[in-house]
């Protein structure tokens, strides 16, 4: 009986203190501390915003602070954190196909890119990054059997 109390206990304060899933659960501090909201300006064509004056790659989208710092994204509520680490798979396409031209601090590999494109997330996102966060394509088999099924003529 005792046991099963005390198992309770360490799930129910595992649930309550439970970060989101994909995010680190301790705030980092990653160099933005600014005095004030940041002026956000539209990336065209897109439903981002970044901040042109910040010394550093800072986006905003869908009521959140996106930052890509050493390789690596953040995500916070405010500007000025707290900051915590984003997995990957959880960056919203949006922000990935910001072009390499809206970014404040370019990384060395970087710089040889066309501006007006967006990063080369292939070697850590893999290959299918323009596809993130859609559902996966229907095969070429599942597309066929689709069109058979509305051609009058089957």
């Amino acid at each position: 009986m005792l046991r099963g109390m005390i198992l309770a206990g360490f799930v129910v304060a595992a649930l309550m203190g439970s970060p989101e899933p994909g995010r680190a659960g301790v705030s980092v501090n990653i160099g933005i501390d600014l005095p004030g909201p940041p002026a956000l300006v539209p990336v065209p064509g897109t439903a981002v915003l970044y901040a042109p004056a910040v010394p550093a790659n800072d986006f905003f989208y869908g009521g959140q602070y996106y930052a890509f710092v050493g390789g690596a994204w953040y995500v916070s509520a405010g500007y000025n954190g707290p900051w915590v680490t984003l997995a990957p798979e959880l960056v919203p396409r949006p922000i990935l196909a910001v072009p390499v031209g809206y970014y404040r601090v370019l990384p060395l590999a970087w710089r040889a890119w066309g501006r007006d494109a967006p990063p080369h997330w292939d070697p850590r996102w893999g290959r299918h990054w323009a596809n993130h966060g859609e559902p996966p394509r229907a095969s070429r088999h599942a597309m066929r059997h689709e069109e058979r099924r509305q051609d009058p003529r089957w």
